[in-house]
Order: C-alpha cells, then sequence, then structure tokens
C-alpha cells in the first residue's frame, strides 16, 4: 500500500504548491477539502492543513473534524491551520495590530525542535496572515518567533502536532524544504519511495489489472500529458490502445505530419483525421470568444465520436487528465469562477457510453515530464510548451479564415524556431504569436503599405496560473521581428506583450 500524506484544504491560493512541495520529497500526498476528509487507514503518514483566505476568528469559518487524526497521526497547521489548532486548544487568536505580510526573518528558534532541525535564526520565511496568535495553548510550547510575531510555531504536548504561521512552501521561506523533510521523514517516518520509476511500474501494472483485454480510445493533441498518458496505457495493452489525433486546420505549421511521426516512432496505433474543412466551414464569421471555443469543442466531438464508432467493441475512453485538474473540480471553494472556457477542448457526449480512464490523474505538470523521461519519451515532447486545445483560434482575435490561419503560422514558425536556435526555448514556460485585428501603416522599399499587425508572446511561470513576460534580449526581439517582416507577406509590424499574469492572462482570447 502507497504511504501518502493527507493535505487538508481550506481554500488557500498555496495549497497546490504544499503539495508539490511534498512530491518533491519522493513522498505522494493527497489534497482534499478540510470538509471532506477520506478515509484514514494505515497508508496516511501524517496531515498537513493548508493556509486559508478567511479567519478562524469569522463566525462561519472552515471547521476540520480532527477527531481521527489529533493524537493519532503527526499533524503540521500552517498559517490558517496552526490558527485554528490554537485557537481550539485554548489559545488566543486576534487581529494582529502589526499585520505581516512577506519577508520575515526567525529571531528564535528552539534548537531541541525536531521540526526546525538544522534551521537557524535569522532564516528567511514568508508570511501572510491578518490574525496572529496572541496567547498559546496551556499545552503548547513555543518552537520559533520572528521580531514581530512572538508565536510563529509551536508544538502540542505529548502529541505530535505542530503549527507554523509561515508558509515553508513558498520559494522565499529560504529554509522551507528542510522544515517539511523533517516533517516528512523525521516526524512521519515516510520511506521516500515515490519516485517517478515506481510510479510507472505500479501505473502500468494497474491498467493491465484494469483494463485486461479491452479496447481503449483516444485523442491525442501532440502534448506533453496526451503523449504521456498514451504512453503508459500502451505499455498496459499494446495494439488495443486506438490513438486518434485530428487535424483541426489550427495547430501549428507542419504540426500534424510532425506529430504523427513522433507517435509513430512510439510504436502508438494512431490514426490522423485531416478535418480543416469542417472546422474553418463552422467557424466563418464568427467573431465572439466563447463561441469559436464551444463550435471548436463540438466540432472535435462529432468528428472524434465519428472515428471511434469505426473500431469495434470500444469500452474505454483514455484522457490526459491531471492532478490540478481534479483538485479545482472538488475545490473546497467549488470550481472557480469561470473566466473562459477551459482550454482543452472535448468531452464526452452523452451518446458515448464510455468508461474513462485517466492514468495522469494524481501527477501535476512537472512529475508528467519526468514519468515521460522515465519512460523515454524524446524531448522535444516533453519539453513541448503547453498548447491551448482550441490552437491558434484564440490567438486570432476576430473571425477565422484559412489565410489568416496562414500567416499565424508562418509568424509563430519563425518566433518558436527562433527561440530554439539561440537557445531559449526551454527557459521559456509559454510562447506563441497574436494576429491582431488591426492594421497599421508602413513603408517597405519606395512603397507605402497598409497591412497587418502581430504580437508575440512569452512568459515564465510553474503552473499557469500565475505568468510573468519573459525578458528576452532585445538583439533576439529584433532579429526576429526583421525577419517576420521580410518573410511573411501581410505583416509590417511586430509588437512584444509585456504583460504578466494577472491582471492579463497569457492567451489573449
Amino acid at each position: 500500500m502507497q504511504e501518502k500524506i493527507l493535505i487538508l484544504d481550506f481554500g488557500s491560493q498555496y495549497t497546490q504548491l504544499i503539495g508539490r512541495r511534498v512530491r518533491e520529497q519522493n513522498v505522494y500526498c493527497e489534497i482534499h477539502p478540510f470538509n471532506n476528509i477520506p478515509e484514514i487507514d494505515e497508508s496516511v503518514r501524517g496531515v498537513i492543513l493548508s493556509g486559508s483566505p478567511h479567519s478562524v476568528r469569522e463566525k462561519d469559518a472552515p471547521r476540520p473534524d480532527l477527531s481521527q487524526i489529533r493524537g493519532k497521526l503527526p499533524l503540521l497547521g500552517v498559517c490558517y491551520g496552526a490558527q485554528w489548532l490554537a485557537k481550539n486548544n485554548g489559545g488566543k487568536v486576534e487581529a494582529s495590530q502589526t499585520r505581516e505580510y512577506g519577508r520575515a526573518n526567525l529571531s528564535h528558534v528552539n534548537a531541541q525542535s525536531d521540526l526546525l532541525h538544522g534551521i537557524s535564526p535569522g532564516s528567511q520565511v514568508w508570511m501572510s496572515h491578518g490574525d496572529t496568535i496572541l496567547e498559546l495553548p496551556p499545552n503548547a510550547q513555543l518552537i520559533c518567533s520572528t521580531g514581530d510575531v512572538e508565536v510563529a510555531g509551536f508544538k502540542l504536548e505529548n502529541e505530535r502536532t505542530y503549527g507554523i504561521q509561515f508558509h515553508p512552501e513558498v520559494y522565499h521561506s529560504v529554509d522551507g524544504k528542510v522544515l517539511l523533510k523533517n516533517f516528512l521523514v523525521d516526524i512521519c517516518k515516510c520511506a521516500c519511495d515515490w519516485t517517478p520509476a515506481s510510479f510507472v511500474e505500479d501505473t502500468v501494472a494497474d491498467l493491465k489489472a484494469k483494463l485486461g483485454n479491452d479496447k481503449v480510445v483516444m485523442g491525442l493533441s501532440g502534448g506533453v500529458d496526451s503523449s504521456v498518458a498514451a504512453t503508459l496505457l500502451h505499455q498496459a495493452i499494446g495494439e488495443n490502445l486506438y490513438c486518434i489525433f485530428v487535424d483541426n486546420g489550427l495547430l501549428r505549421k507542419n504540426e500534424f505530419e510532425q506529430v504523427l511521426e513522433d507517435y509513430k516512432d512510439l510504436g502508438l496505433n494512431i490514426k490522423g483525421v485531416d478535418a480543416k474543412q469542417p472546422f474553418y466551414d463552422k467557424l466563418k464569421g464568427v467573431t465572439d470568444p466563447e463561441k469559436k471555443r464551444k463550435i471548436i469543442g463540438n466540432t472535435f466531438i462529432e468528428i472524434f465520436d465519428d472515428e471511434a464508432g469505426k473500431i469495434k467493441d470500444v469500452k474505454w475512453l483514455g484522457q490526459g487528465t491531471i492532478y490540478p485538474d481534479v483538485i479545482e473540480s472538488v475545490s473546497v471553494k467549488g470550481p472557480s469562477a469561470t473566466i473562459k472556457s477551459h482550454h482543452n477542448v472535448g468531452g464526452l457526449p452523452d451518446f458515448m457510453k464510455l468508461k474513462v480512464v485517466e492514468p495522469l490523474n494524481a501527477l501535476f505538470k512537472d512529475e508528467v515530464r519526468r514519468v515521460g523521461r522515465e519512460l523515454n519519451l524524446p524531448e522535444r515532447l516533453i519539453g513541448r510548451h503547453p498548447f491551448p486545445g482550441p490552437g491558434l483560434a484564440i490567438r486570432i482575435p476576430g473571425d477565422i479564415t484559412p489565410e489568416k490561419v496562414r500567416i499565424l503560422q508562418e509568424v509563430d514558425h519563425i518566433f518558436i524556431q527562433g527561440l530554439r536556435n539561440a537557445g531559449l526555448y526551454d527557459e521559456v514556460w509559454q510562447a506563441g504569436a497574436i494576429l491582431l485585428p488591426v492594421q497599421s501603416v508602413g513603408v517597405m522599399g519606395d512603397e507605402r503599405t497598409y497591412e497587418n499587425a502581430v504580437a508575440l508572446r512569452a512568459v515564465e511561470s510553474t503552473d499557469g496560473m500565475t505568468a510573468d513576460w519573459c525578458k528576452l534580449p532585445y538583439e533576439f526581439l529584433a532579429q526576429i521581428s526583421n525577419k517576420i517582416i521580410n518573410n511573411v507577406r501581410g505583416i509590417n509590424r511586430v509588437t512584444y506583450d509585456i504583460s504578466s499574469k494577472p491582471p492579463a492572462t497569457i492567451e489573449w482570447e
């Protein structure tokens, strides 16, 4: 039975980051809403309580039932979690008179604390709270302080229960990894044996047992998630996996042919479907971004269902769902407010009565890449930038035409290939070009022109939730701009998007 850590989510923006930091120690963990705690069995080695945007002083503050955990398993409360433990054990939590946000330094560290072993006074931590613990519970021992906050951390006597008012999971807590390792290894006694190799071995074995001789159909996109998921399924069931790759006419230049070639080299049983014209026909004259997404999604389902129907006795649909998608669907806050339809088009119509198999639904994005490398997938697939399901359609504000797609494919190809040639591709989280719905005056030779403008976009990020624009070298941008204008007919102006997320999004639509 795979050992694990449970992380109870109170709605903090950092909850997923706690999970990723635990996974980095080769310890499997699961995130669950505080009000939907799973059965505590022998596989659970410890529990972490996340932070929260709420205050423990609120009338409707989140109130976890820890009766199956307290005193029986190691427990670490972070920020809100710590304040909840303090308040409900007789301590006093009040609105802080010296609200502490951002960087702080530990002024006192109990050298005997097993949670803080190897952490010295002066260590930088990251604070983010308006409340503070003014008085410890009677059965609590102070283990660390900062210059402004006396109770930065505590331990409850006679049990392995700890609380800290800073966030060890964020980069700015310099010794955060040390603290989490102390909790996981020294206190929870985790074996730290959850590795990409063990994941592949266990997952393939589970898939073999689950699927037997059943047939699975799967839509591939060329992206890392679907590629890794398909490879795991292929290792488990071989030719019983049927893959379909649909060309919606909105892919990057030569992507359809290149992806098919890559997948054939992997030995996958794959069929390419040229469906450009149906997509173009249905998108003709449509300018609303949401309508474009829905048309692309529905058309994909129709074509995929038609192709899948040609395969007899299929029982399963394979999908590349990853863990952040699962967490979002069961979030304590509910699904996020809809800013736009999900980037990944698709879904199951009611008439496709297939069971779903999702080999990657326990992994974060960076873990998917590590598993892909364990499977010896080509780096051009593993390191590929994220690419939206609707493709170039959401990088062409306004209506879609084959000519606009052709122009944008050429611009995008020059930009992406330029990043590769300059050794910059792997330093960028996501990059692409946007064909702007404006024309501008230019001069080419002795002639006055009135042609299209494009925007180049390159961002750095870890998970796409937040992103900052990449400070690409001016010389590189100058070369790319010059090459685009000289080689792509219809473009006479190139701009560079220097907006961060938030407030902007990575894509334009």
